[in-house]
């Protein structure tokens, strides 16, 4: 961050990060070397450094959304978590392996969903897939049974096993992908924009199993995404990563409280009929629709005054606060930057 601003706390100051880590990144970085045409004889070599000393931790159990804008890094962290690009410096180790030196080992461990790219046979029935994944692993065909009937019910893929994955709708497509990363019990799964294109009812479905997944087996989860309703759904902590560089770090309250003048939460109020505007001190009606009205206040401050004064002087149905929206704080905290 510009003037030396960081939003990163220390380690000591995040639950669930112990002596317990899964995930371990220190110092690490990513270089490229990119070549450009600057005249019709020349080309220009310069480098490009797409992740920049990188430092975190992340321990067994957690779910933590990596998030930032497109080109910030995510995907390059992602890679070379997995083994598929090396670091050009710095310490990286998932489980106590090193992903560069020993990828078929780690391959293992961990399971991958990219968004936009299925590790799924194009032409093959979805159940050949996970046959064929069955054997690459060389999972015990109890086990096997056991992680496939779990994920066909939980995903809602018993009328799909028969179609070929190329039949697939995209987000059918990508549950099973999600089922296939999940077949060999991995200790960390890794998703990279899994609700991509996916229409409601989809996301849904991908959500609850992934509620479901961490909780009843404390699978690790790094989930990097650019819808935040992911992220507010399934994780309490979120890594903030602009220019290569972590921005943020730390829960996913504290977000809400980042950015130039801390942003602000809204009260929602129902009225029993439709009246004036409310007025009351600390906050202001941004919209009405009816009886309900929607009051903006500062983020850092207490509603419970505020919901006490608008309940004696209103006739009051109900009410509701609601949270800054994560994207506008992300993009004051870029503004700063």
């Amino acid at each position: 961050m510009a003037g030396g601003t960081s939003f990163v706390p220390e380690y000591g100051e995040l639950s669930g990060v112990g002596g317990n880590v899964l995930i371990e990144l220190d110092g690490v970085e990513k270089v490229f070397d990119v070549r450009r045409r600057v005249s019709l004889m020349r080309r220009e070599k310069r480098q490009v450094r797409a992740v920049d000393g990188i430092s975190f931790e992340v321990a067994r159990g957690e779910v933590v959304g990596y998030i930032g804008p497109n080109g910030a890094g995510k995907s390059t962290t992602i890679k070379m978590l997995t083994g598929i690009l090396t670091p050009s410096g710095g310490r990286l180790r998932v489980a106590g392996i090193d992903p560069a030196r020993e990828r078929m080992r780690l391959a293992h461990r961990i399971g991958v969903v990219f968004g936009q790219r299925t590790t799924l046979w194009w032409d093959l029935p979805l159940k050949d897939s996970y046959g064929l994944m069955r054997r690459m692993y060389r999972i015990p065909p109890a086990r096997f049974k056991e992680n496939l009937e779990r994920c066909v019910d939980r995903l809602d893929l018993a009328e799909l096993l028969d179609v070929p994955v190329r039949q697939l709708s995209l987000g059918q497509r990508m549950r099973g992908d999600i089922a296939a990363a999940l077949l060999h019990d991995p200790d960390v799964l890794y998703l990279d924009e899994p609700t991509i294109g996916l229409d409601v009812v989809s996301k849904a479905k991908v959500r609850a199993f992934l509620r479901q997944l961490n909780a009843e087996l404390g699978t690790t989860v790094l989930l990097t995404t650019h819808d935040l309703q992911d992220i507010e759904q399934l994780c309490e902590r979120v890594m903030v990563i602009d220019h290569g560089r972590l921005m943020y770090d730390g829960a996913l309250a504290g977000l809400h409280s980042m950015g130039e003048g801390g942003g602000e939460r809204t009260l929602v109020v129902d009225l029993e009929r439709e009246l004036p505007e409310i007025s009351v001190a600390g906050a202001r009606v941004v919209k009405v629709d009816g009886p309900r009205q929607w009051l903006a206040f500062p983020a850092g401050a207490s509603a419970a005054p505020l919901v006490a004064e608008v309940a004696a002087r209103y006739p009051l149905l109900d009410l509701s606060v609601r949270e800054p929206d994560i994207e506008d704080v992300i993009a004051r905290m870029y503004d700063q930057g």
